[in-house]
């Protein structure tokens, strides 16, 4: 996408929905999924959905990729002690999914296998279903976490916290 039409899609898009396509209660179904999930993994995750981005900032470069770490740095989800921390981004203005994971996952897990859960969600959100998408990914993300990071056999503390974050 283009830098004028990333201009525009962040001046005028459906960004002004935020609220009405993540309301109150599917924040609280998303924050219990990844408290519920994070008990059967040493993972940590975090869901971050902006609305879109300041028109200085596009005009600057920054892009939904960029604007996904440097959230993940700013929410301190690097910080964890085995370095699992995974950040869902979800920038609404230009219909974009970023996963940020930690460098104890990235060493140990493939990046396509969150590249599928990024595409699953786009699906269900492209359909206008904002529940299931955000649900699924983070289901999805469960099972990929206790597949590779069981916490079963080891103290595992809630490091940070569960509920989504809008912008």
């Amino acid at each position: 996408m283009g830098r004028v039409r990333r201009l525009w899609a962040n001046l005028c898009g459906g960004w002004f929905q935020l609220r009405r396509r993540f309301p109150a209660a599917l924040l609280d179904d998303m924050a219990a999924a990844i408290t519920e999930g994070e008990r059967t993994h040493l993972g940590e995750i975090r869901f971050v959905v902006e609305s879109r981005l300041a028109p200085l900032d596009v005009l600057a470069g920054l892009d939904a990729a960029m604007r996904a770490r440097q959230l993940f740095a700013q929410l301190r989800v690097w910080d964890t002690e085995l370095n699992t921390g995974v950040l869902f981004y979800v920038l609404m203005a230009e219909h974009r999914i970023e996963i940020v994971v930690d460098r104890g996952i990235a060493a140990t897990m493939a990046a396509d296998e969150w590249d599928a859960i990024c595409a699953r969600i786009q699906q269900h959100y492209a359909g206008g279903r904002w529940r299931e998408g955000s649900l699924e990914g983070i289901a999805r993300a469960n099972a990929l976490l206790a597949q590779h990071f069981s916490g079963t056999d080891r103290a595992n503390p809630d490091e940070l916290p569960d509920r989504p974050v809008l912008l």
